[in-house]
């Protein structure tokens, strides 16, 4: 089972992210792809960790998400676009390259068996990028949105802390 969610920065997503793994599982996963890159960024995962209890099991993996989930779990996975700027960083900004290693892990997980929770943000609905390695990203990560949501069993797009269940 897929679940993918949406949505803008600080629209919900994380903790309604929570809610759903906690409401299906009494010890859920939550997957971090993100690197501390700077002070400020740090605080936000120490916020985010302070967040969740005993009963998560926290696992860390900028890429190959495949090779550390146990089997027939609830996972949480946050996020998508901290993941794919890890594919972005290591191809030196190439937007194929990074599409196209970020698609076939994906791809790795479609037969899971547990049950998927993808937290990703919508990125390309603010202002237009004034670089392209911006824009570059922008695209790379509406594809890869695009990618996961068509497989996904259930889609949801967060707006303002409530989820619109788009299937």
């Amino acid at each position: 089972m897929i679940t993918y969610i949406s949505g803008g920065e600080r629209s919900g997503k994380s903790s309604y992210a929570q809610k759903m793994a906690l409401g299906l599982s009494d010890n859920p996963i939550y997957l971090a792809t993100a690197k501390a890159y700077d002070g400020s960024f740090e605080e936000r995962i120490k916020r985010h960790q302070a967040e969740r209890d005993e009963r998560w099991t926290n696992i860390e993996e900028r890429f190959n998400l495949s090779e550390v989930l146990p089997v027939n779990r609830v996972v949480v996975i946050d996020c998508v676009t901290l993941w794919l700027s890890n594919y972005f960083s290591k191809t030196k900004g190439n937007r194929d390259e990074s599409l196209q290693l970020a698609k076939a892990e994906f791809d790795k997980l479609k037969t899971y068996e547990g049950h998927l929770i993808f937290i990703s943000n919508e990125i390309g609905m603010g202002t237009h990028a004034d670089t392209q390695v911006g824009r570059d990203f922008v695209e790379v990560q509406g594809w890869i949105n695009q990618h996961i949501a068509k497989a996904a069993d259930e889609a949801y797009f967060m707006v303002s802390g409530l989820p619109l269940k788009l299937k």
